[in-house]
């Protein structure tokens, strides 16, 4: 396959990874949209899709379980499916709508000038038509789930749509981010329960603390880029105090989790995945080394890691509760 790492006019995004399966299996006339939804970065799907999986594990150990049937005491196989479809389609139109609210900005920041829009591979009319697209398959999976659901996930478009332009009015564009990336917490549970409660709010605070601290290591990459280009970040708020900042945002992550956790009287084996996590993120801060960006964003990717771990805790609850 040919060398499509390419910074100019035709190639992929300079910091596209190389070698991915999709640019093996789609026709190079595809490649540009796959740019604009992320689909060979996959990294920002999961961090969408963890908080909706940690809900729907969650969620079983809420009030009202007694009442559930022994196989809903795990987490539903078909909501995970569907989280998993719409955390790619709402990824991708969520990058989409923002290339091109962000397009002057990208064509003025070196790792970002090679993007499909400021490079003038796909005009903003064909990306717009391929937001809707995207967005449609999100709002199918949406309509699979309750009434409440529906209208919670309706909810989170509010916030989607401030977010490409927080990073001109605020130093905290991380913030916004979190508000729209934890909102899975609220889905997931609803899912299941119908009705919002107290969990799933600690769940979703703690998700945002935890979106702020990964997003302030990965936009450590651009931050003398951004200061030229008068683009605002936690990166450059926080700048030499990065490593603090990280220990109260990872830190307060698991205190409210394990809130959450208490919350739903979850066994004890289900805490040994948010304390592994804990560890992971507290070595995240260890090493870090803010002037690297090559380290940044392999840290920044770590955070998948993370999601496995409390995953896996909450799981091996339900099957503790199972076999007890």
């Amino acid at each position: 396959m040919e060398d499509v790492q390419s910074k100019g006019r035709q190639g992929r995004v300079a910091d596209a990874p190389s070698g991915h399966w999709v640019y093996a299996a789609l026709p190079r006339v595809a490649w540009p949209y796959a740019q604009l939804a992320r689909w060979d970065r996959p990294i920002g799907w999961w961090l969408l899709l963890w908080p909706c999986w940690w809900a729907a594990a969650l969620a079983p150990f809420g009030h009202g379980t007694a009442t559930l049937p022994v196989a809903a005491q795990l987490p539903d196989p078909w909501h995970m499916a569907l989280f998993l479809v719409g955390a790619i389609a709402m990824r991708g139109a969520g990058c989409t709508y923002n290339d091109l609210v962000d397009r002057n900005i990208d064509d003025q920041v070196a790792r970002t000038r090679s993007r499909p829009l400021p490079s003038g591979q796909v005009t903003p009319f064909q990306a717009k038509a391929f937001l809707v697209a995207q967005a449609l398959v999100g709002f199918l999976v949406l309509i699979q789930f309750n009434v409440t659901a529906i209208w919670v996930g309706i909810a989170s478009l509010a916030v989607v749509a401030i977010y490409p332009f927080a990073k001109r009015f605020t130093d905290w564009p991380q913030l916004f981010l979190g508000l729209a990336f934890s909102w899975g917490a609220f889905m997931g549970w609803v899912a299941v329960h119908a009705s919002l409660g107290v969990t799933p709010f600690l769940l979703y605070a703690g998700c945002i603390l935890w979106t702020i601290g990964y997003d302030t290591i990965y936009a450590h990459q651009d931050k003398e880029d951004d200061a030229l280009v008068g683009v605002r970040s936690t990166a450059r708020l926080f700048g030499d105090k990065t490593k603090p900042a990280l220990l109260i945002l990872y830190g307060g992550m698991v205190i409210l989790l394990a809130a959450s956790f208490a919350s739903t009287q979850v066994p004890i084996i289900a805490y040994t995945g948010l304390i592994a996590a804990g560890l992971h993120m507290a070595n995240q801060i260890r090493v870090l080394d803010i002037d690297d960006a090559d380290q940044c964003l392999a840290l920044f990717k770590s955070n998948t890691v993370v999601g496995w771990l409390i995953f896996g805790g909450l799981v091996a609850g339900s099957l503790w509760m199972l076999a007890t």
